[in-house]
């Protein structure tokens, strides 16, 4: 060999075997740092002086803050972000719901109302403030509630 020098032969395969887990490592180490961080913002049963007691001691001692609320309140950590999930999707389906059955209820009422007005059953000065109460969210379209409460409902 010349006086040149190849990496191959300075970084043997067992420390890139060595760097990638202590790579690794750190990943996961942040990781668990984040999670436990934002565990504590999130905890509702915490109070303001516990949340920032528990984060000062995660900033100030990093592993030992850590190691000691994964022993104390890990237990619960997964429970807490199981039930934020649950609560997030309920509200979601709920929004869903109320949209997709509040929009057709809506759209259908209007129409009937339409139909009641050609036919001279009702004036168009009652018209408009039927109207205006479905629009608003108050008229018989709104006290429906059931999603697929629609034309082919009544």
């Amino acid at each position: 060999m010349s006086a040149q020098t190849y990496l191959a032969y300075d970084y043997p395969l067992l420390g890139a075997f060595w760097t990638m887990l202590m790579i690794f490592l750190w990943i996961m180490w942040l990781v668990l740092l984040f999670r436990v961080v934002t565990d504590i913002f999130r905890d509702d049963g915490l109070s303001g002086g516990a949340k920032a007691g528990w984060l000062v001691f995660c900033i100030l001692l990093p592993f030992l803050g850590v190691f000691v609320y994964v022993v104390a309140r890990g237990r619960n950590m997964g429970h807490r972000e199981t039930t934020r999930a649950r609560a997030q999707r309920e509200e979601f389906d709920a929004y869903i719901w109320k949209t997709a059955a509040g929009g057709t209820n809506s759209v259908d009422e209007l129409a009937r109302l339409s139909d009641i007005r050609d036919r001279g059953a009702i004036t168009d000065e009652e018209f408009r403030r039927a109207k205006e109460l479905v629009l608003s969210g108050h008229g018989p379209a709104e006290r429906s509630g059931a999603p697929g409460t629609g034309a082919s409902a009544r």
